[in-house]
């Protein structure tokens, strides 16, 4: 099988705002061409609600999900059950052949639980994040078996370490780092913005293309701002070591898009380059 390797991430918001069948629908439309297409997700709002239905409250330390073992089995129904079923129904009703894994899928992402670390905007005290993963490894075997029988792996941001032990990883990070070990040419990161913004009320502010040394002056120089500072240094942490081509960053999709971000660089959204 050929084309091009092309990962695309979706964070939980995509399966609130409607926007999840045109995503669906560009990827069996990518597969059925001939590119190796994997897809990774989260679901942030979907646990936050469960776990507030479930009379848990939610801990959440500089965008970072604290995990005890009750936030973790939330995390199992949320994103390694519903979502990922979801998901799967919407690339199968799109004509495309999904196959639903997570890190306990035969350690699809290998992962080892997080040491406390000092983070960005929480303080000097190292944070011990629970059963939080960091990737060690990805089970490039398994993805290309599946993709040279032409099926798409759908991936819930899941890890697991050698022990069975599952963890919670970042879908952002998962995707990054499955990116990496795949060695991927396009990295699409569906969000809730249309890219990075100036300013981010104004849409027309959109930044069309970033190389590694403009992004980070315009985090810097505090252009980027709140969330999309971290989703940028991961992506250029990635970008930077080699190993993805280039990350395309796009929201507020409608049919196509998703295939326009890849085959017109800055065509919509913000395209990352080295």
């Amino acid at each position: 099988m050929s084309g091009r390797k092309i990962l695309v991430k979706v964070g939980g918001e995509i399966f609130q705002s409607g926007e999840l069948p045109a995503v669906a629908a560009d990827v069996a439309l990518a597969a059925a061409r001939g590119d190796r297409v994997v897809m990774v997700h989260g679901g942030g709002p979907q646990a936050t609600a469960l776990q507030k239905a479930l009379g848990q409250t939610p801990n959440v330390v500089a965008g970072r999900r604290i995990t005890d073992a009750a936030t973790l089995d939330v995390m199992k129904m949320v994103v390694g059950g519903k979502l990922n079923i979801d998901l799967c129904a919407a690339l199968t009703a799109a004509g495309a052949r999904p196959v639903g894994l997570t890190g306990a899928s035969a350690r699809a992402v290998a992962a080892d639980k997080r040491p406390p670390r000092v983070v960005s905007g929480a303080g000097p005290e190292p944070i011990d994040f629970g059963l939080v993963g960091d990737i060690t490894g990805v089970n490039g075997p398994l993805l290309d078996l599946l993709w040279g029988a032409g099926y798409i792996p759908v991936i819930a941001c899941l890890g697991a370490d050698a022990t069975g032990q599952v963890l919670n990883v970042n879908a952002d990070i998962v995707a990054n780092q499955v990116g990496r070990h795949l060695g991927v040419d396009h990295l699409v990161l569906v969000t809730s913005v249309p890219g990075v913004l100036r300013d981010i009320a104004d849409p027309g502010s959109r930044l069309a293309r970033l190389t590694l040394a403009e992004a980070r002056a315009a985090i810097a120089d505090g252009t980027v701002t709140g969330g999309m500072i971290p989703k940028l240094e991961e992506s250029m942490a990635v970008l930077d070591g080699g190993g993805i081509a280039m990350v395309h960053i796009i929201g507020k999709v409608q049919p196509g898009d998703v295939l326009r971000a890849i085959e017109a660089p800055g065509s919509l959204g913000t395209t990352l380059l080295p």
